[in-house]
């Protein structure tokens, strides 16, 4: 029986967001002020692109692992470890002498530290909001864009007055505190899983691993989600990594310009999208069910021409233009990306599925930032950045297809996950 007040499902969400706000600034100050680590280490753009690879396979790798966790371990705990490993290894990064401790500091201590925060808090919030589940989930989702905006800004200008090695200190020096946070105001829940079952449901035995995977992995819309995620990470962690640099290089902006430019357009109409999306598939998903798949194919689908037209365009007013349409589509994706697929897996074992979706999404998108600081070297960076766009297409290809052929057989009612 869930004895908590009903206020505390949105004091978990501001708790949360905060923590993820934390968790994507963390992750973006490294590309906000990559062109003065380039200068102060003199490194090349491939071992610079190595750093956001490593980080992002090693996320990919691990977050299966904190799914799992999550089904089993109070989630309370998992997050508050999350953001006390990945604020420690902000912290160190600012310590870096050479590419192979920033390796070590920003892609092992930060991405495997950032790898148990999602999968847990996203099952919280599952949990504790079912009607109005894809707004909450929407919500937290805009947590990525502010901390990704403010961030970029925070880091170019620290960077430019202070060096980058602040940067690091001071997000590093934030997250310890919201850990502290975390470990005040969260719900030790150990049976979390119950707080949202209708009460006429019974609670069942615990958990067991067997039993997750068999279910989980015998979903084949999963798979589908999973493959067209990988592919949406791919470009989203390339434009991140190397947009700051593109607008620094194509048009001369100052490091924090570019930084803030780079990603303010797009994540300001990401945001629109995102609370836009969350609010139709909430209202229409009782008699449309596969309304959250349809928002995610076209978002990919409508959202590849303003990628192409990003990387084309040689006046940077129709590149912000061009990062605002793209930031929109992205936030319709965005709004139903989990909230797609918990349509598909039964309650009890959400966590799990989403650290196989992420594990999946992030092993593919970790060759993105290397890949592209090759073509870079060797083409050009607009090249790169506008050839992203045809991976956006086969995304919504992939989502589309399995909204026709398996959304049916695999969809979950409520009530009975």
């Amino acid at each position: 029986m869930n004895n908590q007040p009903r206020s505390y499902k949105w004091e978990l969400l501001v708790i949360l967001w905060i923590a993820y706000f934390l968790n994507q600034g963390d992750r973006q100050i490294y590309n906000a002020v990559l062109p003065l680590i380039k200068a102060d280490m003199r490194v090349s753009d491939v071992q610079l692109g190595m750093v956001a690879t490593a980080f992002t396979l090693l996320y990919g790798v691990f977050v299966p692992l904190a799914g799992c966790l999550g089904d089993f371990v109070t989630k309370k705990w998992i997050v508050c470890l999350s953001l006390l490993t990945f604020s420690v290894g902000t912290l160190c990064t600012g310590l870096s002498t050479g590419i192979l401790l920033l390796i070590l500091f920003r892609s092992v201590a930060t991405g495997v530290g950032e790898a148990f925060y999602y999968p847990a808090a996203n099952s919280l919030i599952g949990q504790y909001h079912h009607k109005t589940r894809a707004q909450a989930m929407a919500v937290h989702q805009s947590s990525l864009y502010v901390g990704i905006v403010a961030s970029s800004w925070i880091a170019g200008w620290v960077g430019e007055t202070h060096g980058w090695r602040s940067t690091f200190y001071t997000f590093g020096s934030f997250g310890l505190l919201m850990a502290a946070v975390v470990a005040a105001r969260l719900r030790n829940e150990h049976r979390d899983a119950d707080i949202a079952r209708p009460a006429s449901e019974p609670v069942g035995p615990p958990v067991r691993l067997g039993e997750v995977l068999r279910s989980v992995l015998r979903t084949p819309t999963l798979y589908f989600l999973s493959l067209a995620f990988g592919g949406m990470v791919f470009v989203g962690v390339g434009y991140q990594t190397w947009m700051p640099t593109f607008l620094y290089e194509k048009f001369h902006l100052s490091v924090k310009d570019a930084a803030l430019n780079s990603m303010l357009y797009h994540y300001i109409f990401a945001f629109i999208g995102v609370m836009v999306g969350g609010r139709v598939s909430d209202r229409l998903a009782a008699r449309r069910p596969t309304i959250r798949m349809e928002m995610e194919y076209l978002g990919l689908l409508l959202g590849a021409p303003f990628i192409w037209l990003m990387g084309t365009s040689g006046n940077v007013t129709m590149v912000y233009v061009a990062l605002a349409g793209f930031g929109f589509f992205r936030g319709l994706y965005d709004s139903n990306l989990f909230a797609a697929l918990f349509d598909v897996i039964p309650q009890r074992y959400r966590s799990s599925a989403t650290g196989l979706m992420l594990c999946c999404a992030f092993t593919v998108g970790a060759t993105s930032p290397v890949l592209l600081g090759y073509v870079k070297e060797r083409v050009n960076l607009s090249f790169g950045l506008s050839a992203l766009a045809f991976v956006y297409l086969l995304g919504a290809a992939l989502i589309f297809m399995a909204t026709r052929v398996f959304f049916a057989k695999d969809y979950v009612r409520e009530g009975t996950s």
